[in-house]
């Protein structure tokens, strides 16, 4: 199976993973159509390419856009959401509201004429697993976040097979690239080193999968290419290391002489110390793999960073 597209709506555009999505699609020659925000700050995130048309619609908004100066699209990639990190991610009013934009984004989708919506999950939906984040896991989260992420699957699921739209669902592990928000383990490590401070980390004793966000945007556009409708794919690089592995190496690639503080800061409350995602049937159903490895991958980001 292959679906043929040629125009994609975008929602959460000038995040990380949205506008690696978007550059995913142009790298395709596909026209894209990116919601972004208004005065977002994130703007630059946003290839420049002619390619590119930009709709400025708050996330609020999806279910009152008007639809009839917007050309029709074949797939639809709702990336936004409201309150990803920080205590947020547990804020009940906030969290049970997203549940609401990405049942508005779905039913949009259909309004465009889509033929696939493809949804941003998160491992979050899984909770704490022992093992591997397996293709369709029924996943106990633990926090807002993971549940709202979860309900929307379920939810945008149900919308789409009622109109007859294909659904499938991602649940993206740990992504980082330029454009990443500057709260993440990785940008925190890499701020820090280069300016030569030594970074407080965790003990980094967990085992971790990371993916460079490129690689999620081609994920994510070969889920709408061949994911089978109904599925829920996990999406990573398919191996991980001791998190205190990969700090050192990113203190060693900024090359400042920063020594990781490792044990400064406590893990948290349900800490995650496994992490990683089984790709084989990402993979089978849609001939992705990542190309990125982590060390060129923190290279470019160190790169992006130093501006």
């Amino acid at each position: 199976m292959s679906r043929d597209i040629r125009r994609a709506f975008v929602t959460g555009a000038t995040s990380m993973v949205g506008s690696s999505v978007v550059r995913a699609c142009l790298e395709e020659g596909m026209e894209v159509i990116a919601a972004v925000r208004p005065h977002s700050r994130r703007m630059g995130n946003l290839p420049d390419n002619e390619g590119v048309s930009q709709l400025e619609c708050e996330l609020s908004s999806l279910a009152q856009l008007d639809t009839s100066q917007i050309e029709p699209c074949d797939a639809f990639f709702h990336i936004a959401w409201a309150g990803s990190a920080g205590p947020v991610r547990d804020d009940a009013q906030l969290q049970t509201a997203n549940i609401g934009y990405a049942v508005a984004a779905a039913q949009l989708a259909s309004r465009l004429g889509c033929r696939v919506f493809v949804g941003a999950g998160s491992q979050a939906e899984c909770g704490r697993v022992d093992g591997d984040i397996t293709v369709n896991m029924v996943g106990v989260p633990e926090t807002g976040y993971g549940i709202a992420k979860q309900a929307s699957c379920q939810m945008t699921r149900l919308v789409c097979e009622r109109v007859g739209m294909d659904h499938v669902w991602s649940r993206i592990l740990s992504v980082y690239g330029p454009g990443d928000a500057p709260h993440t383990m990785v940008m925190n490590v890499i701020r820090d080193a280069l300016r030569g401070v030594d970074p407080p980390c965790t003990k980094g004793e967990q085992l971790w999968d990371y993916l460079y966000a490129d690689d999620c945007g081609r994920a994510l556009l070969a889920m709408a290419h061949g994911g089978r409708s109904g599925y829920v794919y996990p999406v990573g690089s398919g191996t991980c290391r001791p998190l205190a592995d990969l700090i050192w190496q990113i203190c060693d690639a900024c090359a400042t002489g920063a020594v990781p503080k490792l044990g400064a800061i406590p893990y948290y409350d349900k800490q995650v110390m496994h992490l990683r995602a089984d790709i084989r049937s990402l993979t089978e159903d849609t001939g992705f793999s990542p190309t990125v490895s982590f060390d060129e991958g923190i290279d470019r980001t160190i790169k992006w960073c130093r501006g």
